[in-house]
Formats: structure tokens, C-alpha cells, sequence
């Protein structure tokens, strides 16, 4: 989710789908607000979007992201809360935290589950007395902030296993915004892509065939995945008009495998249903030819594979889920080709695969 000239609505998120449009209008009256907000979802769904958007409704004072899994280390408290000078070695001179930064504004914890138990217990603090003191100091400091949170995480998990602060989870947990995954709203990715390609440059476009593969794909990282998807193809295409051979690997292997599940359908189609698709099996019937012995079907997976690779033995074998050593096996069981078993290459070899040579279906 981002800035789009495609379809924005208000705070410049991407998209029409219903749970998009449910969350602007939780942004609208989050925007009213001072209470904390928790952002939950996976990885790359646009967490820091919503939390910049929930701030840009009343944008008083700094909206400041706080990485909670860098928060590491024996200068963690330090980044956070800031040091005096000559509070430890190295410290020359005073230094400002990132709670400080957010003062009058909005502290957005990034990843909140990752931050150490230790410094779980000072951010509480914050949030109860409305108080920090920096590292070396003797004096609290008061502070007004709002903070919003987010996570991948279930924290009510991390509260039973102990890792994570039941109180702070509470006090996080005022409000809750739940942001779905790209792969469950799908009608939302030909604007996501074109609001991407827009910023690449402004005669990028997709293939039909580029587009439908696009479609198909669950993008496991989301947003982010899919910028980065976007960027790599617009840098390495020779054209403004992007193929399916553009695609990154990710994207070319599962269609590749949907190409050969096509194809395995349509071939199991031509010889009738398999058993048991819509009518019981009769054995007083005799058997029925319809129904292909399972070292036919794996005959047939095996050939389909070899067509689509053009020959290419490790590409098929990743495929079809089998080692390249079982491949020569079934190979040579089925007696549907003379694969030359490879000489040693070293790791990384260029010409470490296997040539096949057909011998005709």
C-alpha cells in the first residue's frame, strides 16, 4: 500500500477492495484520536503506510519509526530514551533518544514483538507515568506521545510463553486494526501494479500473459515483495513493455508449474476421469479405460516435465518434486530416454546439468 495516481481514495491507499475501504475508515476516525493502536499482519503488508496515515489525519509534532528488532545490544536504551554526556564510555556528549524525537507526535514501534523484555518494562513506564529518564540522568522526563504499534506476530502467544509483557500487551492493545495479506485481495493488484510502474516511469506496462501470472501468484511477501518485483523487471527489461520472461525466478518457477498442471489435467481429461472423480469403481464391470495405471500417469508427468524444460533433466526434476538422481532412475525404468549421468562439476558450474536425449514417446 502506497502513494497512487491510480485509485487513492483518502490517505493514499492503494486500492478498492472492501478490506481497504474498511481500513481508510478506520484511519478517518483513528485520525480523532490520541489512543494507542495496535497493527496487526504479515510481513510487507504496509503496517508503516497505515501508521503514517493515521497521523497524517492530525499531523501534531513528529511521526518517528522506532525498528524494534535493531533495538539490540548495550546502546539500545540509549537509542531509545537518549544519554547525558559522559553516561558511559564514549559518550562526549548528550544525546537525544527517539522517544524525545517523538515527543508531541507519534511513536510508531515498528515490530513491537521483537523488543527485549528489558527494555518492555521502560517503554511500560512511558506509557503509564508519561516519563522517561535518559541513560546517566537523574531526572525524568515528561513526554506526550502517541504510540502505535505494530507486529507480525501473535502477541497473545508471546504473552503465554512468556515473552512479551502481559501488562504492556494491554496497554498496546487499545485498538486494533487487522491489515490483510495481498493474496487476500487479489481484485487490488492491477492497481498496486500500476501504481508502481507509474513510479519506475510512465510507459511501463504488462502482457496480458505477464499480468495473469502476476494474478496467480500468492506474493508471501506481500507489498513489499511485489515493489520489489516491479523494480527488478523495469531495470532489466529491454523495453517498456514487460514479459513474462522478465519475470524474477520466484514468479517463472510457479508458472512453470501451473503450465505443468495444465497439462497433466488436459492429458487426464483426453483419457476420461480419474477413478473415483465422479462415479464409484465397479470392479464387476471389468476394467474401465478410462483408468490409467499409476506408472502411466508418472510416464506422462515425467514427459510433460521433459517437453516444458526442453530436456533440461534438473529443471524437470525440480518440477516434478523429485531429486535429479530419481529422475534418471524413472528415466531409465520407463525407458524414455538415455540421460548421460554427469561428470563431478564443481559447486556453482554452469554446465552442471545432465543433456537428454530423447527417444521418442
Amino acid at each position: 500500500m502506497n502513494h497512487s495516481s491510480a485509485a487513492r481514495g483518502p490517505h493514499s491507499l492503494v486500492g478498492q477492495s472492501k478490506p481497504i475501504s474498511q481500513i481508510r475508515q478506520q484511519i478517518e476516525k483513528l485520525g480523532r484520536s490520541r489512543a494507542p493502536v495496535l497493527l496487526l499482519g504479515e510481513t510487507g503488508v504496509g503496517k508503516e503506510v497505515i501508521a503514517q496515515a493515521i497521523h497524517e489525519c492530525n499531523p501534531c509534532g513528529n511521526f518517528v519509526p522506532i525498528d524494534c528488532g535493531s533495538m539490540v545490544g548495550p546502546l539500545m536504551e540509549s537509542e531509545l530514551f537518549g544519554h547525558t554526556k559522559g553516561a558511559f564510555t564514549g559518550a562526549a556528549q548528550a544525546k537525544q533518544g527517539l522517544i524525545e524525537l517523538a515527543n508531541g507526535g507519534v511513536a510508531f514501534f515498528d515490530e513491537i514483538g521483537d523488543l527485549s523484555l528489558e527494555l518492555q518494562v521502560k517503554l511500560l513506564r512511558v506509557l503509564q507515568e508519561r516519563e522517561y529518564r535518559p541513560v546517566g540522568s537523574l531526572t525524568r522526563h515528561k513526554v506526550d506521545l502517541r504510540v502505535i504499534s505494530a507486529t507480525h506476530r501473535d502477541l497473545s502467544q508471546e504473552v503465554a510463553r512468556g515473552t512479551f509483557r502481559q501488562d504492556l500487551y494491554y496497554r498496546l492493545n487499545v485498538i486494533t486494526v487487522r491489515i490483510p495479506a495481498l493474496r487476500e485481495r487479489k481484485e487490488d493488484l492491477p492497481l498496486l501494479i500500476r501504481h508502481f510502474l507509474t513510479q519506475a516511469g510512465p510507459n511501463y506496462s504488462l502482457t496480458h500473459e505477464a499480468l495473469e501470472a502476476m494474478m496467480g501468484y500468492d506474493w508471501p511477501g506481500n507489498i513489499r515483495e511485489l515493489s520489489t518485483c516491479l523494480q527488478r523487471m523495469t531495470a532489466m527489461s529491454s523495453g517498456p513493455l514487460l514479459h513474462t520472461a522478465d519475470l524474477p525466478s520466484p514468479l517463472r518457477n510457479h508458472l512453470m508449474l501451473a503450465r505443468v498442471e495444465q497439462r497433466s489435467m488436459a492429458a487426464t481429461a483426453r483419457s476420461g476421469p480419474p477413478v473415483g472423480a465422479s462415479e464409484p469403481l465397479r470392479i464387476d464391470d471389468g476394467p474401465s479405460p478410462a483408468i490409467l495405471p499409476l506408472g502411466e500417469i508418472e510416464k506422462r508427468a515425467i514427459l510433460e516435465a521433459l517437453d516444458y524444460t526442453k530436456g533440461d533433466l534438473g529443471t524437470a526434476a525440480h518440477l516434478l518434486g523429485i531429486g535429479r538422481t530419481t529422475l534418471y532412475r524413472k528415466l531409465k525404468e520407463y525407458r524414455l530416454g538415455e540421460p548421460e549421468m554427469p561428470e563431478p562439476k564443481p559447486v556453482g558450474s554452469a554446465d552442471a546439468a545432465a543433456p537428454f536425449r530423447a527417444i521418442g514417446r
